[in-house]
């Protein structure tokens, strides 16, 4: 049998005490304890939803395809409607409608770029397919219905069940050219829902009426009986194919979730909000589904969820190291820099102390020219735009840029800023609210050379943070003190919108994210609590995660959503030198070898 040394061309080490810098997949020997030891990346054990973005005319009982990234919603109730909608995993958006207008319509597509549309009520054979752009008809079915079970993409596709005026078995498979009767199924029921991705390998659920939990599985040639759904449902949301299928929500509306793996299906955490009714989208791995969609029981909604099955990384702060100088109301606002190369400008006591990270320490470099705190930060380490801020006295338009060795005094800022946040580069940034009054809602961006007033928040603030670019920008939370405030505002380039709130209000968080479609929001201040709270943004809504190990705020920031640094702030009874690092989380495993 091959040893450790043959496989890996290296000897296991041993060592009296963990190594340093482990490295992923590394095993070593504990001389101490005499066992074998390797880390192992911390993921999820279960699934589960959190919210995405909303449609934009809230309808049940329309048709979907793609993946939880690129989707398309069409047709649906009331009234009828032929509207298509595009979702990019952030937004939906409305796209060229249907040639017709039809409810209970069903639908095969890879992706929000290619499918088709099948049937639908009134009571029709027809077909559309999408092209990315628009919609053309196409040969129609054999046997015209609504409400029955669709799935596979634009090239090979299949269908079955649903009701004419009465409910059928009929089973119909596409080629991508026209409709062929195959086998029918074992079950004559309507509102049945269909997971494949292609025609030749296929699973429909569920039912009715009376409401069924019958599966059924499709071998290319003809249909059997297996397992049933542990809670019996008709018009469902589905994802997946015939090997790793999910369900989600249905008549009548629930919550429930069940995940097939190709031989049984398995109750799952719940979605947000019950519902009937949905629309569904996600090809295999159903690790990243999506519905949208439905019906409460009373209203129709146009929430999105969005399912992250088991297995996703789960992020965790870890101790860094500690700056040279403790301080406070410094600036980093997510875009000052990564994990591994970042700075920390000015600070409390008004410094013009700089300090650079390259993973593993912080090194003094070239001060600024004019010492300051609660400054406006953004850019890189070697590329740094420092706007603004306080000098003791007054509030500043200055602007400093530093190219990796030296900063130099370019153009002011047109209204004196401080404690306001920025987004982009330091040569295309953005600077957003402060102080003073009445700058709290002033928003300037930058070119390179000059900087431009542009269209102010809906709701000015001070001690707020951000994420994104010049032209696609977040912020977040922010005054009025004491308590701060949970409001999120979103930058198109133009102007503000309002999307969904932090879980919790807070002031002088640290933020991290290069795109509006993922950041984090960490620590801060509400009332007299310091928190350690850090929460998620998936383009669409805020979800809490791991803590920090310390509960801070007015603190520093750089990286990214999923690679990020705090560093330095305000803890209780200070200031603080103390760094974190946001990385997926390692657990340490051993082997005995007694």
């Amino acid at each position: 049998m091959s040893d450790y040394k043959t496989i890996h061309g290296i000897k296991v080490k041993s060592y009296t005490t963990d190594p340093d810098n482990i490295i992923e997949g590394q095993v070593w020997y504990d001389k101490t304890n005499k066992v074998l030891q390797f880390e192992t990346p911390n993921v999820t054990t279960a699934g589960s939803f959190r919210t995405g973005g909303d449609i934009n005319t809230p309808r049940q009982s329309g048709g979907g395809f793609g993946i939880q990234t690129s989707a398309l919603m069409f047709g649906g109730t009331p009234p009828d409607t032929a509207s298509t909608e595009l979702y990019d995993g952030t937004s939906w958006t409305e796209v060229n409608d249907l040639n017709a207008a039809r409810q209970g319509v069903m639908g095969a597509g890879a992706d929000g770029t290619s499918g088709i549309a099948i049937g639908g009520y009134p009571v029709t054979a027809a077909t559309e397919s999408w092209n990315g752009t628009s919609w053309t008809e196409v040969n129609d079915l054999n046997t015209a219905r609504q409400d029955g079970a669709g799935s596979g993409i634009i090239t090979s596709a299949i269908i079955g069940a649903g009701t004419t005026g009465s409910n059928t078995n009929i089973v119909e498979t596409w080629n991508g050219t026209s409709w062929t009767e195959v086998a029918d199924l074992n079950t004559t029921k309507r509102g049945r829902r269909g997971h494949s991705a292609n025609n030749t390998a296929a699973l429909i659920s569920g039912g009715g009426p009376p409401t069924v939990a019958d599966t059924e599985l499709w071998n290319g040639s003809s249909w059997t009986e297996v397992n049933n759904l542990n809670t019996g449902r008709q018009q469902h949301g589905t994802s997946g194919i015939s090997t790793d299928a999910l369900v989600m929500g249905g008549e009548p509306a629930t919550a429930n979730a069940e995940l097939w793996n190709g031989t049984s299906w398995s109750e799952q955490n719940n979605l947000s909000s019950s519902r009937k009714a949905n629309m569904g989208a996600g090809t295999a791995p159903t690790s990243l589904a999506l519905t949208f969609g439905g019906n409460d029981g009373t209203n129709r909604i146009a929430a999105s969820e969005e399912w992250q099955g088991a297995g996703a990384a789960v992020l965790a702060w870890s101790t860094g190291a500690n700056t040279n100088t403790p301080a406070v109301a410094n600036r980093g606002h997510g875009t000052q820099g990564t994990q591994t190369a970042a700075l920390a400008t000015g600070g409390t006591g008004v410094i013009d102390n700089v300090e650079s990270y390259d993973g593993t320490s912080w090194t003094e470099i070239a001060d600024l020219n004019v010492a300051k705190q609660s400054s406006v930060s953004i850019g890189t380490n070697t590329a740094t735009l420092v706007a603004g801020g306080y000098n003791g006295s007054s509030y500043l338009t200055t602007n400093e840029s530093w190219n990796g060795s030296s900063w130099t005094e370019t153009g002011d800022l047109n209204t004196a800023v401080g404690t306001g946040t920025g987004t982009g580069t330091a040569t295309a940034g953005l600077a957003v609210g402060g102080v003073p009054s009445p700058t709290k809602a002033n928003c300037q961006i930058w070119d390179g050379s000059s900087w431009t007033e542009v269209a102010n928040l809906n709701s000015g603030r001070y001690g707020l943070n951000g994420a994104g670019t010049s032209t696609d920008g977040l912020v977040f939370a922010g005054s009025p003190e004491p308590a701060g405030v949970a409001l999120t505002e979103l930058w198109n380039g133009s102007a503000w919108t309002e999307v969904g709130d932090l879980n919790t209000a807070r002031m002088q968080p640290g933020g991290s994210g290069t795109s509006t479609g993922a950041a984090i929001a960490f620590g801060g201040l509400n009332h007299a609590t310091y928190h350690d709270l850090t929460e998620d943004w998936n383009g669409a809504s805020w979800s809490e995660i791991a803590d920090m190990n310390t509960a801070r705020f007015a603190h520093g920031a750089a990286g990214s959503a999923t690679a990020a640094l705090a560093y330095q702030g305000s803890i209780p009874g200070g200031n603080t030198q103390a760094v974190e690092e946001w990385n997926q989380g390692k657990t340490l495993k051993t082997v005995d070898t007694d």
